[in-house]
């Protein structure tokens, strides 16, 4: 693959916390840590204490997840060292979307790796292990129910309810058996597997296997034994609540629109089919929409005894994670990105790093048949991200033969009407406001002219203007980035390297848009 690369800002695809964050504006400073640089990293590993018993946990829990899975020796070199004191990771984390969901769920994985192995080179006295994170404590069932490929959705009917780790994946069959072509990947792992969490874990394990990729779920009873203190002051004190709005405000101070709004309690309650809300309502705690609740005294009895059954929401995932991984940065997106911003008081809270945050890479893939398209344009890489209006614009303008600018004529149609101004000012002083506005309306006419014309020719020049349009079809589907519609299973059926390509392609140090383009 040949990669262009585009500034974020030139795109006009991002929100000005993103760009703001990648450009190094002062304005954000306060709301993070350490710059996501290279050189940041070194001094994260010198701020991240984590103890060798939690080392133990984790590597415990892993071996557990992974036991009947076929691992790479990578993988499980991986999982062995996470138990050395000079062993860390980079994580990014998503949720369960079905056949992987959109194309930028596999670059999430991509930048996490590819970072490890950027940091490998730079501090060989370290070890860098990538993790993903399942999001399948997550009850947003709608949001990981259905995927595109090549223009047509598919969706996952269902009835069950909780946390979407804990589907039964089996009903995906009736979507196996429309798709073109044959996936034994994802046949495996919907059908001889129990759980959509263990499905993940066997087909995202069988496309990044030999990157050393480890897989982490972290709906554990070992790994909430970790967390059971932050359970008890968010639960019985509204610690976090206090502690987030004081960042949002400095957010806001900042000029930036906030994306969490935190609860008084952000802990759900999770059992069998149920991962409902907890609220205090009282002197009682009560799951909503059950008719489950809990004494003080109860409450804190669960939460020694059972935390499993406490599921942090979006306010408290991310300290969880830096909880019980010996973690130094969070891969993620713009959306990602700016709520983290509102956190960094909540680890201060629980005496918990702030990890580094790191862009993921974005990527545009053009097909051969796409990129020759393009090319016949005569347009450049940097002229993707116009509308396309402008582009068939521009085009018209720079192909037609005919002249299609009347600028001349509207001048001399304005010194005209200043010589006839003049005269009927000497006459009477009066009639200069009446001729400015015939002058306006006969220059309005001459530009619906001159509009007419190029609408004209644009018909003309259809043909060849089709191949912007057919283009930006294909790259900015529905308008949107192609990233975040188009299923990965659109390129790697026709590449099985193209994972492969990814990572040899993207740069995640390099912050700027990828275009990635076919030969």
């Amino acid at each position: 693959m040949i990669v262009e690369k585009i500034p974020f800002s030139h795109t006009g695809q991002f929100s000005k916390a993103f760009t703001d964050y990648v450009d190094g504006n002062p304005a954000l400073r306060d709301l993070y840590n350490l710059p996501p640089e290279k050189g940041s990293f070194i001094k994260q590993i010198a701020l991240k204490n984590f103890s060798n018993s939690k080392r133990e946990v984790l590597v415990n829990v892993l071996k557990q997840q992974y036991d009947g899975l076929e691992i790479s020796e990578k993988t499980q070199h991986n999982i062995d060292a996470l138990a050395n004191s000079d062993t860390f990771t980079i994580t990014t984390g998503h949720q369960l979307n079905i056949f992987t969901g959109p194309l930028y769920f596999i670059y999430k994985i991509v930048t996490t790796i590819v970072s490890c192995a950027e940091l490998q080179k730079e501090y060989p006295e370290y070890r860098f292990v990538p993790v993903y994170w399942m999001g399948s404590e997550d009850h947003d069932f709608e949001e990981i129910s259905y995927f595109f490929l090549n223009n047509k959705k598919y969706q996952w009917e269902s009835q069950q309810t909780g946390a979407v780790g804990r589907f039964n994946p089996k009903e995906l069959k009736a979507i196996l058996e429309q798709l073109p072509g044959h996936h034994p990947i994802f046949e495996k792992a919907y059908l001889k597997h129990s759980t959509l969490a263990d499905a993940c874990r066997y087909y995202v394990n069988e496309l990044f296997k030999d990157f050393g990729l480890v897989i982490l779920d972290a709906d554990s009873p070992e790994l909430k034994k970790e967390l059971k203190e932050v359970i008890k002051k968010d639960v019985l004190e509204e610690t976090s609540y206090k502690a987030v709005l004081s960042t949002s405000e400095k957010l806001q101070a900042a000029g930036y629109h906030e994306q969490l709004h935190p609860r008084e309690i952000n802990f759900f309650y999770l059992e069998g089919g149920i991962r409902n809300r907890i609220e205090k309502k009282g002197d009682f705690y009560e799951v909503i929409d059950t008719d489950i609740r809990f004494t003080e005294n109860e409450i804190t009895k669960l939460i020694d005894e059972e935390p499993e059954k406490f599921s942090p929401n979006v306010i408290l995932r991310p300290l969880y994670e830096e909880i019980i991984l010996p973690n130094l940065a969070y891969v993620g997106g713009p959306s990602e990105l700016t709520y983290w911003f509102q956190l960094k008081e909540v680890f201060k809270v629980f005496n918990t790093p702030f990890p580094i945050l790191l862009p993921r890479s974005f990527g545009l893939v053009m097909p051969p048949f796409i990129n020759k398209k393009w090319q016949k344009t005569g347009f450049g890489i940097n002229d993707l991200f116009k509308p396309e209006s402008d582009l068939i614009t521009e085009y018209t303008l720079k192909n037609t033969t005919d002249s299609l600018k009347v600028n001349g004529q509207k001048q001399s149609i304005s010194n005209e009407f200043e010589k006839i101004k003049m005269q009927a000012i000497a006459i009477d002083g009066t009639l200069g406001a009446h001729v400015e506005a015939q002058t306006t309306r006969f220059i309005k006419a001459v530009e619906g002219i001159e509009k007419k014309m190029l609408r004209a020719e644009k018909r003309k020049m259809s043909d060849k203007t089709g191949q912007i349009t057919a283009v930006k079809n294909y790259l900015f589907p529905n308008g949107g980035l192609q990233e975040r519609r188009d299923n990965f299973l659109n390129f790697y059926m026709e590449d099985k390297g193209f994972i492969d390509k990814l990572v040899k392609s993207f740069d995640p140090f390099d912050l700027r848009f990828h275009v990635l383009i076919h030969e």
